[in-house]
């Protein structure tokens, strides 16, 4: 049983949503009490006692769309690569990489990621998989490198017609078998939905396999409309908008998730309403690719449930925050939208989003609630209380900034220093895999 207290107590619970000197009590996985920090030791004399130094306590951040394949991209330069639009970005660089991605090199890019998670205080994610390279086993990778270091996750297989029907129905037999182990091995730690690239990408052929090999046990996550080429490719071949498409193969509803949906018109928008099918906007990777902005405040008007997520550009949560507020106001030249959006996305939807596939308490800090804490380094220089704290966080705070990271109960990171992990040993493993990849992308050795 551990006290982590003496800091500012952030819970995101509208019982007992601030204190100035709190904490909570953690018992196995979940949170016992929480309360001003004195009372909590008078209470709890024989728990361990993690001081949070005044730092800033509160929920672990959660992640609704991530890609581990690209962790090992950082500082990559790709010989003649200089992509002119989206669909030469995917060409010349994510698909090319994962057509190159082993197993080691899926295990890699799954521990530089996981690691990141933790040193930025972020405890759940969703992750949309692709490594063509080697397909089978892959998400039991992944699966193996989130118990290992202990981050809460949502694991999926990209499917893609795009290396033809032999890699696709791998794609597809992966998911299903991930899927089969999760309903064999049910935990609050590990789940399973059912990967799509993009629907430029998908056949209706394929669709019917997937639906088929998923049977209802799950969600789908797919990839919709990030660049008009999905839009193009749907109404040219199918004669279908995009979401049109997916309805007609029953792949929406409360469980599945849309990654980006920019290029969705307000009919689209009806249909994911009715369906109840959430959406993911991810600002930063939009931007970079040069593929628009999200209709986020127009989704979020009509009650769609709209998560916020990095698309590996970052795993730094708190800077997609920033991103996603400032695109959302330089798109509607206004300056005084989207701030309770955005915030609703990370602080509210998010856990939401987790809440359906892990089934327990997320992202508020409550007796019942899962044990998923974390202490920010951030001392104010303003007044500093529940009535200013996205202010602070929009603003003021970095994930960097995390110094304590407990998942699960877990305690993940201390101080900065990560427990019963071998720091070293590990960035010594992820460079050699990734000295493999990009020797074997640009045919020379590093």
């Amino acid at each position: 049983m551990y006290i982590l207290a003496n800091g500012r107590l952030i819970t995101r619970d509208k019982a007992l949503p601030y204190l100035a000197d709190g904490g909570v009590v953690i018992d196995g996985t979940k949170i016992a009490a929480v309360g001003p920090t004195a009372e909590l030791k008078a209470n709890y004399p024989d728990a361990e006692f993690i001081d949070a130094k005044g730092g800033v306590i509160m929920p672990g951040l959660v992640n609704a769309h991530t890609h581990i394949y690209s962790a090992l991209a950082r500082g990559l330069s790709i010989s003649g690569y200089n992509a002119t639009n989206f669909l030469e970005v995917l060409e010349g660089q994510w698909w090319y990489i994962d057509r190159h991605l082993t197993l080691k090199g899926t295990r890699a890019s799954a521990d530089a990621l996981y690691l990141d998670c933790i040193k930025q205080g972020v405890t759940t994610i969703f992750d949309h998989h692709a490594s063509f390279a080697e397909i089978p086993g892959s998400l039991n990778e992944i699966a193996a490198s989130a118990k290992q270091f202990g981050i809460r996750s949502c694991l999926c297989y990209e499917v893609s017609d795009r290396d033809g029907e032999e890699k696709c129905d791998q794609a597809i037999q992966e998911n299903a078998d991930f899927i089969t182990y999760c309903e064999k091995n049910p935990s609050d730690m590990l789940a399973a939905m059912f990967g799509g690239h993009a629907l430029f990408t998908i056949s209706d052929k394929t669709f019917e396999k997937m639906v088929s090999a998923n049977n209802g046990r799950t969600g789908f996550h797919i990839h919709v409309s990030e660049g008009m080429n999905d839009v193009y490719d749907s109404l040219q071949n199918y004669g279908r908008r995009p979401v049109q498409r997916l309805q007609d193969h029953g792949i929406l509803g409360p469980k599945t998730i849309l990654g980006h949906c920019i290029h969705v018109n307000t009919a689209e928008m009806e249909i994911i309403k009715e369906t109840g099918t959430m959406c993911v906007n991810n600002p930063e990777s939009n931007m970079g690719n040069a593929v628009g902005c999200s209709p986020v405040l127009q989704l979020m008007k009509r009650g769609i449930t709209v998560g916020l997520g990095t698309d590996a550009y970052t795993n730094d949560m708190l800077e997609s925050l920033k991103v996603a507020l400032t695109i959302q106001r330089h798109n509607a030249c206004l300056p005084n939208v989207g701030w309770c959006e955005v915030t609703d996305m990370l602080f509210k939807n998010n856990p939401a989003i987790g809440e359906k596939y892990f089934g327990v308490p997320l992202g508020r800090l409550a007796p019942g609630a899962a044990a998923d804490v974390i202490v920010m380094d951030y001392k104010p220089f303003t007044p500093f209380s529940d009535a200013n704290i996205d202010g602070h966080m929009l603003f003021g705070m970095t994930g960097r900034q995390c110094q304590t990271t407990i998942c699960n109960g877990k305690l993940l990171m201390k101080d900065r220093e990560l427990v019963g992990v071998d720091e070293e040993a590990v960035n010594a493993h992820i460079l050699e895999e990734s000295k493999k990849l990009w020797g074997t992308l640009n045919h020379c050795e590093y």
